[in-house]
């Protein structure tokens, strides 16, 4: 073999040590990398600070209106719980009838309601006392309805006209809403705002035999979409978390040994 051949092989020998040196050098930096980014403690979310409210309010919508409609009347009362990151719990209730006075119908019906179901904030809290908010939510209603006895005239010109009556009935509504809205607070504890309502009534056919002029909580009894609107009046009633005084510290650790060492 000739000098020659002997330096080439040698060189190709030295740049693949050198190739293979850089690899493996490159492969620890790596691996320390990643050691590093996975030994590192990730940070606890944080914790709520916002504390509990249960708030309870009146319609004012509704008593208006029942001075100005002589055929219908109903109230309505609302409830919410502040569960976490802006999500309430909401329960409403209320009750109300409507009457057809017709020359060739009469009968009234009466109604209590109950709906259920959630409001989620769209506004950011600017401090754990901030309760205000601007809000979309969902809600499942359900009403038990009790049709009194109905009379009714048929009019007739060639065999005259006939009378009779209906027994009275009770049957139930089902429906779905759709709700958005605001709320303020005025004065601590005081709340005001308004909700509007699209509504989708479910069981809508069991209503063909005299539907309810009005069902209280939902609206028109022969209509299978509604809407409705609120102005409510609230009072918030507040306690505090549990341990929502050490929520103050940072919750990463390296922080709470500083502190701890510093005392």
């Amino acid at each position: 073999m000739s000098i020659q051949s002997i330096c080439k092989y040698l060189f190709i020998l030295a740049i693949s040590a050198t190739a293979i040196a850089c690899a493996h050098t490159a492969h620890a930096q790596t691996a320390d990398t990643v050691a590093v980014d996975t030994s590192a403690t990730p940070k606890n979310k944080k914790k709520d600070l916002a504390g509990h409210q249960l708030a309870i309010g009146i319609d004012l919508v509704h008593p208006v209106l029942n001075s100005l409609v002589t055929d219908r009347f109903g109230y309505e009362f609302t409830m919410d719980y502040y569960m976490h990151n802006d999500l309430y719990l909401v329960a409403e209730g209320g009750w109300g009838g409507s009457t057809v006075d017709y020359s060739d119908l009469k009968y009234s019906t009466t109604n209590n309601f109950f709906r259920f179901g959630f409001n989620r904030s769209l506004l950011t809290r600017d401090r754990p006392t901030d309760w205000d908010m601007m809000f979309i939510g969902f809600r499942a209603g359900f009403a038990d309805v009790n049709r009194g006895q109905a009379t009714y005239t048929a009019l007739d010109s060639v065999w005259g006209n006939h009378t009779g009556k209906t027994e009275s009935k009770t049957f139930q509504a089902y429906w779905g809403e759709l709700n958005a809205g605001m709320r303020v607070e005025f004065v601590k504890g005081l709340f005001g705002g308004w909700t509007a309502r699209g509504k989708i009534l479910f069981n809508g056919k069991s209503f063909n035999d005299l539907a309810p002029l009005y069902i209280a909580g939902y609206g028109k009894g022969d209509k299978n979409v509604a809407f409705d609107f609120n102005v409510y009046v609230s009072y918030g009633i507040r306690w505090k978390r549990r341990g929502a005084a050490d929520t103050t510290v940072d919750s990463h650790p390296a922080a709470a040994n500083t502190i701890t060492e510093t005392k």
